[in-house]
């Protein structure tokens, strides 16, 4: 028999992929009525399979007309939020150079967009100061995410 947080999450991501928006709104009422739990139930299994790092974005409002909002989030956009967060101006040229590879291992640029971006960062490093460069390499990453 499955415990009640697993007959949670089966319920959310059923309602889930009933929608083709990859956007559902519930109550937490209806769902502890149609499964018999506790709405504190809901929000432990919310908190905890529902992450951003497991593909989910979560908006939650109590009270009269309150709703739960689960939306899966790419996991390309996850990906590349990640990237985005750890550049800052310390960030070294051997660690970008990671980030493009680990691109191209899954598939999300090819070899020859990976060599442009190469070409364009290791120019940044050697001319640019570390502000205008990582504004540069920012960009960079952001209109892979546009056209991804």
């Amino acid at each position: 028999m499955s415990n009640i947080a697993d007959l949670i999450e089966d319920y959310i991501l059923t309602r889930l992929a009933e929608q083709q928006t990859g956007q559902v709104d519930l109550r937490r009422t209806d769902i502890a009525d149609e499964i018999s739990c506790a709405p504190s139930q809901i929000s432990y299994v919310l908190n905890t399979r529902f992450t951003h790092d497991k593909g989910f974005s979560v908006e939650s409002r109590r009270g009269l007309g309150g709703y739960i909002r689960v939306v899966r989030v790419p996991l390309k956009n996850i990906i590349y939020q990640d990237m985005l967060d750890r550049l800052d101006e310390n960030t070294e040229l051997k660690e970008i150079k990671g980030m493009l590879q680990y691109l191209i291992r899954h598939q999300m640029i090819s070899t020859r967009e990976c060599s442009l971006l190469l070409q364009s960062i290791r120019t940044a490093y050697e001319g640019m100061a570390p502000e205008s460069r990582t504004r540069l390499i920012r960009t960079l990453f952001n209109t892979l995410v546009e056209f991804s």
